[in-house]
């Protein structure tokens, strides 16, 4: 699903530019050039959507961009315009968020003989060990 929220940029006297996204409690980000800061506003749009939906929680109505004052949310600021970021985050997190990596490990030849025998599925047991380990209870 597309999602589509305002964001406010804001070209910082020094050249670099900060996000933020009002309708969001003020998330923000930032980049040294304005396709930095839409390359981070992205994700950073997707990483707050992504954190919603897996704890369960409902996405905020977005605003219409030009309900929003951008001089309310930032004061010190050479330059400022309101765009909409959008973001599928289901394919974003496809593809960013839960990107699977190989990793190699050695075993035992016993243990592993005894586990392929047991039809054990190797890297399930890992991510369970790893977020036992780690305190992730059920991420």
């Amino acid at each position: 699903m597309l999602y589509a929220y305002p964001a406010c940029f804001y070209k910082e006297t020094e050249g670099n530019y900060s996000v933020i996204f009002p309708d969001l409690d003020h998330l923000s980000t930032c980049g040294d050039t304005l396709e930095e800061a839409l390359k981070m506003a992205v994700d950073c749009l997707a990483g707050y959507l992504f954190s919603l939906k897996q704890n369960n929680e409902i996405a905020p109505i977005p605003s219409a961009p030009d309900k929003i004052n951008p001089d309310k949310e930032y004061e010190d600021y050479a330059e400022v315009f309101v765009n909409l970021v959008t973001v599928d985050v289901d394919e974003y997190a496809r593809t960013h968020f839960e990107k699977s990596v190989k990793k190699t490990l050695t075993i035992p030849s016993w243990l592993n003989d005894l586990a392929v025998q047991n039809k054990v599925n190797f890297s399930q047991l890992l991510q369970k060990a790893l977020k036992a380990e780690l305190n992730l209870g059920n991420v």
